[in-house]
């Protein structure tokens, strides 16, 4: 059986090719590896060809076998060296073309002079806004995928309270959920697009690691276990009486929500619950505005006017740089379009994936916050992460 539905395929090949209709390219080359998947229901190392008018073609280096066992598209083929790559497309499609699209957001120079060599007599155009356009409305398919990734998400919140324990370290933590995502299927990795960004499940982070400024883009970090992967999960103890933030990645057949809990051993200062109350009124703000046709960045401006009733000592967002969004795209990969942010474009749509995670860093002290992924309708958001939002204070 393929992996992804013929019907749902053939419709985003479909808006994909009303896309590059509208921008004027006669085709577009897809080598990124999400891009391949989301249209052609493989990951396997391919090109995958397509016109802006007629059958795409999927050219296959390795596996051909497993391309062949996951894509529903009827035209496939081996792909033995990239130097025959022109000839086999010329054998399916006719006609000239003067314009290729290509994904040049993540394509590396080197490779885009090797396409550029083989198709001398065509103008390459970066087709990358197209897909992610494309990409950012989901079907009744893909929240599916998200629906059991939220309930994946919600078993290993469950889980919390039988694996924590006053003193392990951050990583031995993070090891326990992580098997318990691994025996359910999770992949594992977490796709994201900006270029040197790396996600291993996510971030767990506890006490004063959550406001250690690190490279991660979003508002926390955390130290990481060295200096060699800076973020997520370090060496320190987990210790009672601090906040313990885990900010992870539920995955099913790619399909991603991104969701945040912050526990406690033992009670939780008055401090840490009076912020995260704040939080809780911001994202419940933004997902009740958060209908169809409702501006991002004004959502966005809406969220900080919020925030700056907390007061100075608190950064909203990030410590000390805060980051200039309160929520992003997901699906296929963390960090999907739309942003809500600083001098966003986008308007909502309904169907779009959002992760909205409001988050104070108290410096010196931790974090207040939460984070959730919802879907866009007419009438606002529905939450599709349902495990409670309050702190959560384990007391065996």
């Amino acid at each position: 059986m393929p992996s992804i539905p013929f019907s749902e395929i053939d419709r985003r090949i479909k808006l994909f090719q009303t896309a590059l209709m509208k921008k004027g390219l006669d085709a577009a080359l897809i080598v990124h590896r999400v891009d391949l998947y989301y249209l052609s229901g493989t990951a396997q190392d391919a090109h995958l060809f397509v016109p802006a008018a007629g059958a795409p073609m999927l050219l296959v280096r390795r596996s051909f076998e497993r391309a062949r066992e996951d894509s529903p598209l009827e035209l496939v083929a081996p792909l033995k060296s990239l130097s025959k790559i022109r000839d086999l497309i010329g054998s399916a499609f006719t006609g000239r073309f003067s314009s290729l699209g290509m994904e040049l957001d993540v394509l590396p120079v080197n490779n885009f002079h090797q396409y550029q060599a083989l198709f001398p007599n065509a103008g390459i155009h970066d087709v990358s806004p197209l897909i992610r356009e494309t990409r950012m409305i989901k079907s009744d398919y893909e929240l599916n995928l998200m629906r059991r990734a939220a309930e994946l998400n919600d078993s290993m919140f469950n889980s919390v309270q039988d694996i924590l324990k006053e003193g392990m370290t951050e990583v031995e933590f993070a090891g326990l959920l992580e098997s318990f995502y691994r025996s359910r299927g999770h992949q594992g990795l977490v796709r994201v697009r900006s270029f040197n960004n790396e996600v291993f499940y996510g971030h767990i982070m506890s006490g004063t690691n959550l406001a250690i400024p690190s490279c991660s883009v979003g508002p926390t970090g955390g130290p990481g276990p060295n200096a060699s992967m800076p973020q997520g999960a370090g060496l320190k103890r987990i210790n009672a009486g601090e906040p313990i933030s885990i900010d992870y990645v539920g995955i099913v057949e790619g399909y991603m929500v991104d969701q945040a809990r912050t526990f406690f051993i033992g009670e939780a200062p008055e401090e840490f619950l009076r912020i995260h109350s704040l939080a809780l009124e911001i994202q419940d703000a933004v997902a009740g505005n958060g209908k169809s046709g409702a501006s991002a960045e004004k959502l966005y401006d809406m969220a900080i006017e919020m925030a700056a009733s907390v007061g100075p000592s608190v950064s909203f967002m990030g410590y000390p740089s805060p980051v200039p969004f309160i929520g992003h795209g997901v699906g296929l990969e963390l960090d999907e379009l739309p942003v809500l942010g600083k001098k966003s474009r986008h308007v909502l749509k309904e169907g779009m994936a959002i992760a909205i995670e409001p988050k104070f860093i108290i410096p010196g002290k931790g974090l207040a916050g939460i984070e959730n992924t919802f879907v866009v309708g007419n009438d606002g958001m529905e939450k599709l992460t349902n495990f409670g939002d309050e702190i959560h204070v384990l007391n065996w």
